[in-house]
């Protein structure tokens, strides 16, 4: 941004981004620009004519995990917490509390003997000792945070229930707010019988505020013992799935441009015990015959986000599958040998491959089909373990190679993704995790140009520049930036990328790992400078790396090109982490035929620790406009601490 700019920081945000706009104006040379004492000049040449590589199709994608409240609290649309009563918390039931309206009376515990599943088999029991039609008694969940509630908006519940007696009378549903108490919504279930049964109810706000103050309300009005549990209820989801996603997490994801998303994700594949992995059998069918387990982040995943479901997601985003299996070792250290103990393993990674891949005459493929997708996914790779660097037995050489041999003998064409280096056999991929500050990242940024390209390709599954909380800050940005020049210029050995973590809910008590990407809570949802970074970076990507060279010593200062012949655009993405404005000078070959005019879009900040929260979510936000003056050589100045993306067009 222009020096004027900063005189407007807590301006609104047009005001903003139009002064940016006349920075970048600036830059063209239509405006003089006053600057500070800036370094040397830079030429970049870059040879169109010269194809260094092909870019990876599937260069950039996704990444989750249960971590953070991901998913329950995040990406999964359910507002009810605790709904199947594992979390016991304080007091024996967590995030539910007594409700006891007028003179009623009535008491709640977990019955561990009664339940509407054999994977369900406890529930919260409601002891009312004294209600009546006028003073009610039941039960109140708090949601994640709160519930977020919109003005004429449907939401959907359902509920397992039973009663000591029939005559319990009916079950009445209501959303209430906290600070008024006031019904914002109503319905009321048929009378409860004395067996297990699953009620469905339907709630209508009206003309209210829109806010996240809300909570649940379940209460009956005869004296009684009355057991509930798989207490839910949905908003409206992307694209009205049922059992669905929140539809602002799905879009933020989809505007990142992705190929791809790596399922499960990663520790929450492992667990941290082999009888807490993502058993994925256990996570397909009705939700009432899903036992639950506990994530590693130390809270019970609802397995409401099931195997089917990451698979609709990916279809959803129209990106594909990376479909990571159990490789027999857990976080803490359990590990079963290769061998004769490793077979059942196998044998469900095989299984859990035909369910997506098999069609409706497979075993599998049937059991899909049965649960309303008989069309099979499309999945290329398939990911091994999950940094099993850790694992310090040395068992997993042994491991791989027994994997890699059962799924080659039946799916030949796929490729695995090993996820720690083997001394014995080339992998079809290497899996690299990096976590690092800026500066490390951009010491760091030639890493892939001297690697053998005789060895296995590489996925860095994933990856991240950790500074801020809980969401990342523009020195992160700047690091992520960085870090992506060095990927792009090395795309023909790396295949793909996906940044982690995704999501965090900022509430106290939401965030188990800081710098994250996106942020939200209860009601809304906001990207960090480095999401936007990320977004520019998938945006602008050609299918060729041209031969290029930086003349003259730039601190801080990174760059990657890349180009689309079949479109007659070339994308320069240009990093300064300094904060010093950079000019340089591009000179450009081989085409017959180059513009005058460039779109450019920047992403600019005041300061390094300069960010995006909840209460300001737009602050550092890409910058769009459209600059003339440009050709086969022309020069600009790239302003101190910015990410910017240049599309030219060039035949």
């Amino acid at each position: 941004m222009g020096v004027a700019s900063r005189y407007f920081k807590g301006e609104p945000l047009k005001i903003r981004q139009l002064l940016a706009k006349v920075a970048l104006f600036a830059i063209a040379g239509a405006y003089p620009r006053i600057c500070v004492a800036q370094p040397a000049a830079v030429t970049l040449n870059i040879q169109l004519d010269k194809p260094v590589h092909a870019v990876s199709p599937t260069l950039y994608g996704l990444m989750t995990e249960e971590i953070n409240y991901s998913y329950d609290g995040g990406l999964y649309a359910e507002m009810v917490r605790n709904r199947t009563f594992q979390d016991h918390g304080f007091g024996g039931v967590a995030h539910w509390d007594i409700e006891q309206l007028g003179n009623s009376i009535a008491s709640m515990a977990i019955d561990r003997t009664e339940g509407p599943s054999a994977a369900l088999e406890h529930s919260l029991e409601i002891d009312v000792k004294q209600a009546d039609a006028t003073n009610r008694a039941g039960v109140r969940n708090e949601g994640y945070w709160g519930m977020a509630l919109r003005p004429n908006t449907t939401y959907k519940g359902s509920l397992y229930a039973k009663a000591d007696s029939a005559d319990a009378g009916p079950i009445t549903a209501d959303l209430v707010n906290d600070n008024t108490g006031k019904s914002l919504a109503t319905a009321t279930m048929p009378g409860l019988s004395t067996e297990w049964k699953q009620y469905e109810f339907t709630l209508k706000t009206g003309k209210i505020d829109t806010s996240a103050e809300n909570h649940l309300l379940l209460t009956v009005g005869h004296a009684g013992k009355v057991w509930i549990d798989l207490v839910s209820l949905f908003p409206p989801t992307y694209k009205n799935r049922q059992n669905g996603n929140r539809p602002d997490l799905m879009e933020m994801m989809g505007a990142m441009h992705p190929k791809f998303l790596r399922l499960p994700g990663g520790n929450y594949l492992e667990g941290d015990q082999i009888d807490e992995r993502f058993d994925w059998k256990n996570t397909i069918g009705p939700l009432v015959d899903r036992p639950t387990h506990r994530s590693p982040w130390n809270y019970q995943s609802s397995d409401g986000m099931g195997l089917l479901e990451f698979l609709e997601w990916s279809e959803d985003l129209k990106i594909e599958t990376v479909l990571a299996v159990y490789a027999g070792y857990s976080l803490k250290g359990d590990h079963i040998n290769p061998g004769p103990a490793l077979v059942p393993f196998l044998q469900d990674a095989l299984d859990e491959i035909e369910f997506a891949t098999g069609d409706a005459s497979t075993k599998w493929g049937a059991v899909r089909a049965k649960l309303g997708h008989p069309a099979p996914f499309a999945v290329k790779y398939v990911e091994v373990g999950n940094e099993d660097w850790f694992d310090r037995s040395g068992s997993y050489e042994g491991r791989y190679a027994q994997f890699y041999k059962g799924i080659k003998a039946k799916y030949p064409q796929l490729q695995l993704i090993a996820t720690a280096p083997l001394k014995r056999m080339k992998p079809d991929v290497l899996d690299d995790h990096y976590y690092k500050r800026a500066d490390e990242f951009f010491a760091d940024v030639k890493h892939y140009d001297t690697v053998d390209r005789n060895g296995p390709k590489i996925f860095v599954g994933e990856w991240a520049t950790r500074e801020g909380s809980p969401t990342t800050n523009m020195g992160a940005a700047l690091g992520d930036a960085a870090w992506m020049t060095g990927m792009e210029r090395n795309s023909d050995l790396i295949v793909m990328a996906s940044y982690a973590p995704l999501f965090v809910n900022v509430n106290p008590g939401g965030m188990q790992w800081e710098s994250d990407l996106i942020g939200y809570d209860a009601l809304s949802s906001y990207g960090s400078p480095a999401y936007y970074a990320q977004v520019l970076f998938a945006k602008y990507l050609g299918t060729e790396v041209p031969a290029s060279s930086l003349n003259g010593d730039a601190e801080r200062f990174f760059y990657s090109v890349t180009r689309d012949s079949g479109k007659g655009a070339v994308y320069l993405k240009l990093v300064n982490a300094s904060s010093l404005a950079q000019s340089v000078a591009i000179e450009m070959s081989g085409a017959s035929n180059v513009g005058s005019t460039a779109t450019v879009e920047s992403l600019t900040a005041f300061t390094l620790a300069e960010t995006n929260t909840i209460s300001s979510p737009t602050r550092i936000v890409p910058v769009q406009t459209t600059i003339k003056g440009v050709g086969a050589k022309f020069s600009l100045s790239v302003p101190a601490y910015t990410v910017q993306v240049l599309e030219l067009q060039a035949k």
